[in-house]
């Protein structure tokens, strides 16, 4: 065992409860792609009882296996024991760690890069130069995935650390996250300029960082775990905790198990901008996005569920009618997008194929990996569809005199 990892005990007594029923086999979108056991999640939980027992060894096939697990967790809502998957799969991955298992060179450095905001974005600029893409490709095939899918117009949001001044003294203090910083300004701007309309006065501690969520599915819990300590110092206090990106606000709903009593008084305290903004006093109008169509994330249809507040927000927002693609993961699942293309890209296409058919004037979605993967997604496919976070939306209809 490297000496660097720290030991941490499988929770078997958790693995257990699974029962092997197969109810979850419908729900698991890797399960859909390859039809065999080994990936699903009674499979994988199988394939990790019998490396914590001692009884199967961490060879390339059990890897690969857990390595595919997309961490959608649509399984834990199918399931009526009430197996904790996503807990599993990270214990999971922990135990390959303890055992000598390691990410390549490139996907750790690349998740390095990804939790460090400013290199973030100027990767993302660099790779927009004459000649960078096709050196990307040369490098290997994970720089070659993220240069085309890294915006060229990546910026902060102007107001990253200023706490905003107008409306009354009822706070919020906005997660920023570590993609959403580098690659995302404009959402986080928006989510603020609604925020504000709806009379909350905004805040952005500086002293955040990564929410920890790349290390915990990494089988990394004593990094995830400092990270989450961290943001136990910058978000003090009591006040609603607002994380745009729902793979952020499900890892921050998770800090009693990363951080304890204190990690879970935190966790209370999240919410998605949509729960705070679908029945305030806004004064909206018919804006630029008329048909639109809802992309819900699987963690926020699976962990946060937060998805129904969304739909109110929409249904409130005048001269807009939208539809729902279909559940089922987009493929980009943290980095899978990055690391597993083939896998991400063939649970795209189906979402696509909805989308060809009949093209909106907006998608909407949750989530920044998501939105970057359709962004790519769209491109390729020659679909002008715009990329919107629900709050560009209220923005939308709040600036809008038509």
């Amino acid at each position: 065992m490297p000496p660097s990892v720290t030991t941490t005990r499988f929770p078997l007594e958790l693995a257990d409860r699974c029962v092997k029923c197969g109810l979850c086999l419908p729900h698991c979108p890797t399960y859909a792609v390859d039809n065999i056991e080994g990936e699903s999640p009674r499979g994988r939980i199988a394939l990790m009882q019998g490396l914590a027992r001692g009884r199967l060894d961490a060879d390339a096939a059990l890897v690969r296996h857990l390595d595919r697990c997309l961490g959608c967790r649509a399984c834990e809502r199918a399931c009526p024991a009430e197996v904790p998957y996503g807990e599993l799969i990270d214990a999971g991955r922990a135990l390959l760690a303890q055992r000598g298992v390691r990410d390549a060179p490139m996907q750790r450095a690349f998740a390095a890069l990804l939790r460090r905001p400013v290199l973030l974005r100027i990767a993302a600029r660099l790779g927009g130069l004459p000649g960078m893409r096709r050196l990307a490709h040369m490098i290997g095939r994970l720089p070659g995935r993220a240069a085309g899918l890294l915006p060229r117009d990546a910026r902060a949001p102007r107001t990253l650390q200023a706490a905003s001044r107008n409306g009354p003294a009822t706070r919020v203090q906005l997660f920023t996250g570590c993609v959403g910083a580098a690659l995302d300004g404009a959402t986080l701007d928006d989510v603020r300029q609604a925020l504000e309309a709806a009379g909350w006065r905004v805040e952005s501690p500086r002293r955040q960082r990564c929410c920890g969520a790349l290390d915990q599915h990494a089988g990394r819990p004593e990094r995830a775990a400092q990270l989450a300590r961290r943001n136990l110092q910058a978000f003090a206090g009591d006040a609603p905790l607002v994380s745009c990106a729902s793979g952020c606000a499900a890892t921050l709903m998770d800090y009693e198990r990363l951080a304890g009593a204190e990690g879970g008084a935190l966790a209370r305290r999240v919410v998605d901008p949509s729960e705070l903004l679908a029945d305030a006093r806004l004064d909206l109008h018919p804006g630029r996005y008329r048909e639109v169509v809802l992309h819900v994330p699987c963690t926020q249809r699976n962990v946060t569920g937060s998805g129904d507040s969304v739909r109110r927000l929409l249904d409130r927002l005048p001269g807009v009618t939208f539809r729902e693609l279909p559940a089922g993961c987009c493929g980009a699942a943290g980095e899978t997008f990055l690391s597993q293309p083939a896998l991400a890209d063939a649970l795209l296409e189906p979402l696509l194929d909805e989308l060809r058919h009949a093209p909106p004037d907006a998608l909407v979605t949750s989530n920044v990996g998501c939105a970057l993967h359709f962004k790519a997604g769209l491109a390729r496919a020659g679909l002008d569809v715009a990329v919107l976070h629900p709050a560009s939306l209220v923005v939308a209809a709040l600036e809008s005199d038509s």
